[in-house]
């Protein structure tokens, strides 16, 4: 059977930066808490024309220069970036597909939040294995949730590390490089009304008075309680996801070369490589980036190579978690 393998990625990321200290001020919260336990030195926040589907179009292009492909080789689009883009009710995956020049490409849009990225490469190859007629296919999306954010609510603390970029992955069957191995995820729907923006749906319209009282924004209706269910529940899926997706590859924990993890706070960060036992050095953590959503494990992979941390025949691990909740891991072998 062809392998699958990663041809190139391409990476956005918007100019304009938000410091740990303009989080600081505008939290309230002391600039110590914020850099060393929310782990944030500064991130990208979107400029005017940083817009989701736009961002995720800038690193799709960049991809496909790098894997040096004419565009109209590519024959499938899937779009992983935020459903909270350019407009609502609007599939950006067919927008993707104008932009880059696809035209014998389809196109669909996806999600699963921060999880999106991981559930979308197991989409794709899947997809690969079952169709002979798709050989090439393009991952690419935008993310800027750091719009929902209100840094007076302390309910939404652990969402002040959001941000905003475009990440993209071009995927190629019978490619003998970086080959897409196994994936694992997990769901969790006892979580799924925990967190999100309770207006503007169809159970709470928006109207002048949910626009005046901010209802718009991310929200946590039970902060406390959620965070006693979820907190080492979610470490274990973590690890689960990484174990079982390692299993059905035929590797174990002891050969991971590389994780791409997610940011988010500085001590789960660790507490995740030292329950893999591996070294702290095998991740880069993304102090400078903060959480740019699905993108996170696209940027890691980036700075890895640039960082000469990819070495051939390491097994990379890509792993997720988004609100919902959704855990997801994939694995690579890289070179």
């Amino acid at each position: 059977m062809d392998t699958i393998g990663v041809v190139s990625t391409g990476v956005y990321i918007p100019e304009k930066r938000m410091t740990s200290k303009e989080i600081s001020e505008q939290a309230g919260i002391p600039l110590e808490v914020v850099e060393q336990k929310m782990g944030i030195r500064e991130k990208p926040i979107p400029g005017v024309d940083d817009h989701t589907a736009e961002m995720g179009i800038r690193a799709a292009k960049q991809a496909i220069e790098k894997a040096g492909i004419d565009p109209k080789e590519i024959d499938l689009i899937i779009y992983i970036g935020e459903e909270h883009k350019e407009y609502p009710l609007w599939t950006a995956g067919i927008k993707l597909q104008q932009e880059v020049g696809a035209v014998n490409a389809w196109a669909f849009d996806t999600a699963l939040r921060c999880g999106t990225t991981i559930m979308g490469l197991k989409v794709a190859k899947d997809m690969m294995r079952s169709d002979p007629s798709i050989n090439t296919v393009l991952l690419a999306g935008g993310y800027r949730n750091v719009d929902f954010i209100n840094y007076q609510n302390p309910r939404t603390r652990f969402m002040f590390n959001l941000g905003a970029g475009g990440g993209a992955i071009i995927l190629k069957k019978g490619f003998p490089e970086n080959e897409i191995l196994e994936s694992h995820l997990i769901t969790d729907g006892s979580f799924s009304e925990d967190v999100y923006v309770t207006t503007g749906g169809t159970k709470n319209p928006i109207t002048k008075e949910t626009l005046d009282a901010g209802l718009y924004q991310l929200d946590v209706l039970d902060p406390s309680g959620m965070k006693e269910r979820l907190e080492q529940k979610s470490m274990d899926n973590f690890i689960a996801c990484i174990e079982k997706a390692l299993n059905k590859s035929g590797y174990e924990k002891e050969d991971i070369g590389y994780v791409a993890m997610l940011h988010m706070k500085k001590s789960a960060h660790l507490y995740v490589l030292d329950q893999l036992g591996v070294e702290h050095d095998k991740s880069i953590y993304l102090e400078d980036y903060g959480h740019i959503g699905q993108i996170d494990q696209i940027l890691s992979l980036e700075l890895a190579e640039q960082q000469g941390k990819l070495k051939k025949g390491d097994i990379v691990v890509l792993v997720s978690a988004g609100i919902g909740y959704a855990w997801g891991a994939n694995i690579i072998k890289w070179g």
